[in-house]
């Protein structure tokens, strides 16, 4: 791999041999190999996407109440006194 790869070339690496593809790059673009550093970083790019793909599956889904689209003020649809129209 000389040249930056393409997304289908990155596609097809499994995340350990991305991880260690990536901190060989970053090590011979930090010995001045410039060439180096598009490839590293598009590596490193592609690991952190995949990251953050995967801590995205971890979540729960947050629950959210429906509530009219004109009380967009109040926390929650049953809060009292959040809006400016609220009863004294």
């Amino acid at each position: 791999m000389t040249a930056v790869p393409t997304p289908s070339q990155l596609a097809r690496i499994d995340d350990e041999e991305l991880s260690h593809l990536a901190v060989s790059w970053r090590a011979r673009a930090g010995y001045g190999d410039r060439d180096a550093f598009g490839v590293a970083h598009a590596l490193e790019v592609e690991r952190r996407r995949r990251l953050r793909e995967s801590q995205l599956h971890q979540l729960a889904p947050e629950p959210m109440a429906p509530r009219p689209w004109w009380k967009f003020w109040q926390s929650s649809p049953s809060g009292s006194g959040g809006g400016p129209m609220s009863p004294t």
